[in-house]
């Protein structure tokens, strides 16, 4: 009998084209935007300068989507092959964020072990508006 492994992600198998998810919630703290510009070097005065509303990078939205949407491709995912990427409005500091997504392309790869599933992403704020648009294509095993 083989095991189950929790916390596993979408295999190719198990996704089609419309299927819709949604991810937990996180919120984007001073503290991210700080070790966000360290890490990167990007010190553009419009983010590291207080303002009343800190604004966040494009870059840092995409990052955190990134990382909410792991779970979903948790030991299936194989590779990030492309992306388009459309910044839709601004996002700051206290702003709470989850991703929207839809599988839009599924198609198996010639070896068979494998397919290409391209996603339309939406990143959405805690007053229900798009942030962040973008259609990553991965590819995932197929078990």
């Amino acid at each position: 009998m083989t095991v189950p492994i929790i916390g596993r992600g979408f295999s190719f198998a198990d996704l089609r084209v419309g299927f819709r998810f949604r991810t937990h919630r996180r919120t984007i703290r001073e503290a991210d935007l700080v070790a966000f510009m360290t890490l990167t070097g990007l010190t553009e005065e419009i983010f590291a300068v207080k303002e009343k509303k800190q604004l966040v990078p494009g870059a840092l939205v995409y990052s955190f989507a990134e990382g909410l949407l792991l779970p979903s491709m948790q030991d299936t995912g194989v590779a990030f092959l492309n992306a388009t990427l459309d910044v839709k409005a601004p996002t700051y500091v206290d702003d709470t964020l989850h991703v929207e997504g839809e599988v839009i392309e599924h198609r198996p790869t010639s070896k068979g072990d494998r397919g290409l599933v391209r996603f339309a992403n939406k990143v959405v704020n805690q007053d229900g508006a798009t942030v962040l648009e973008y259609h990553p294509i991965r590819l995932l095993k197929k078990e």
